[in-house]
């Protein structure tokens, strides 16, 4: 891939832009916003004068409510050859894509699977994309031609790329992703009508919860309104959770001793299913989420070993929350490590070199090609 365009300078579009840039891509860069094109330029993003020719792929990072006539637009401009989105909800722009585009064949469904709390092109990061899921929902007219463009943007961007259907990535995100949001910026909310001084007591809890109530809440109203039927069934079930909490919380606080044992139970299994529920997305058990690659690492059993691996990994790009240690005989622990697919070979390596016996071991992925196991970008 020789030249792309990216319409839409946000955090998104220009993180897009700024990692097809370091692959050498010629990228073109539009916004509405003139000034915001102008920055993602200055970032080294791209250019932002029009192509002379259609270039291969087109990137449309916008909101879910304006792809298909973004995409009628400049398909009746023959901007590019194929077409893709990375908006967070995709039934809706695969509908409308159908029914305004004059080339439906042409455009493929993205989503990368990344972000951050902030927005606008000074947010944006060309590694942002590295390791993470890039969702790819190519509809029934979807060409092979668009949707092998699409998977390649995905892998020079570091991301690893899923086949799925719109359906269903709009009922994941909505339980990862969207309601998540909701949440956070509910607590968030509770902050500004709460006792005088209560904020001088607020910990990293506080803060890692609220912590995405951040974002553009005119993009979000957008993203939560294209997948508002997904997001009100999780919601409904958050809200059944939530009632019948109140109730065991209201019988903790009253005089009925008698009630109390089946109350506490309410509470502590709603806690166990939380629990339960990070084992999905946290290696605390055997092997992390899919999609996370392992390396496994053979540690004698000895003061001070163990800290120097963990502070050795880290420094080869490990997350130090990402661990796991079992038992490998006596005097010997195993420990794993979680990391992004991309990351797997350089921290292997880099604690080879540092004298540990380090492994790689098999990634597994949530889905695949059609053509076989997907496999991120080789980094030179």
């Amino acid at each position: 891939m020789r030249a792309i365009a990216v319409i839409g300078t946000g955090l998104i579009g220009t993180s897009v832009a700024l990692a097809a840039s370091r692959r050498g891509v010629t990228v073109f860069l539009s916004d509405r916003d003139p000034l915001a094109a102008r920055t993602a330029a200055a970032l080294g993003a791209g250019r932002t004068r029009p192509p002379a020719v259609p270039v291969d792929l087109a990137v449309l990072a916008v909101p879910p409510s304006k792809v298909g006539a973004v995409l009628a637009e400049q398909q009746a401009r023959g901007l590019a050859h194929c077409y893709t989105d990375v908006a967070s909800v995709k039934v809706l722009p695969e509908r409308t894509a159908l029914s305004l585009a004059p080339d439906p064949s042409s455009y493929v469904g993205g989503h990368p699977m990344a972000g951050r709390e902030r927005s606008g092109p000074l947010a944006a990061r060309a590694e942002l994309f590295e390791g993470r899921p890039w969702a790819l929902t190519p509809s029934p007219l979807t060409s092979p031609t668009a949707l092998r463009r699409a998977r390649e943007l995905a892998v020079l961007c570091g991301a690893v790329p899923v086949v799925t259907q719109s359906a269903s990535h709009d009922e994941a995100v909505a339980l990862t992703s969207h309601v998540p949001h909701l949440l956070a910026s509910l607590m968030a909310a509770r902050l500004s009508g709460g006792p005088a001084g209560a904020t001088r007591f607020a910990g990293q809890g506080l803060r890692d919860v609220t912590r995405i109530a951040a974002g553009d809440p005119g993009l979000w109203g957008d993203i939560l309104q294209a997948n508002a039927p997904a997001v009100a069934g999780v919601v409904r079930e958050v809200h059944a959770d939530l009632s019948r909490l109140v109730a065991a919380l209201d019988v903790l606080s009253g005089p009925d001793a008698g009630q109390r044992a089946g109350a506490m139970r309410t509470m502590v299994d709603l806690l166990d299913r939380g629990v339960a529920g990070l084992a999905g997305i946290r290696p605390g058990g055997p092997g992390g989420p899919a999609g996370c690659s392992r390396v496994r690492v053979a540690v004698a059993d000895r003061a001070g070993e163990l800290p120097r691996l963990l502070s050795g990994a880290v420094r080869a790009g490990a997350d130090a929350e990402r661990v796991t240690v079992e038992d490998a005989g006596p005097g010997r622990l195993s420990v794993r490590f979680g990391v992004a697919p991309c990351l797997a070979g350089r921290l292997t390596a880099a604690l080879v070199a540092e004298g540990w016996d380090a492994r790689g071991e098999n990634s597994v992925y949530a889905e695949a090609y059609e053509e076989g196991p997907v496999r991120p970008a080789v980094r030179t």
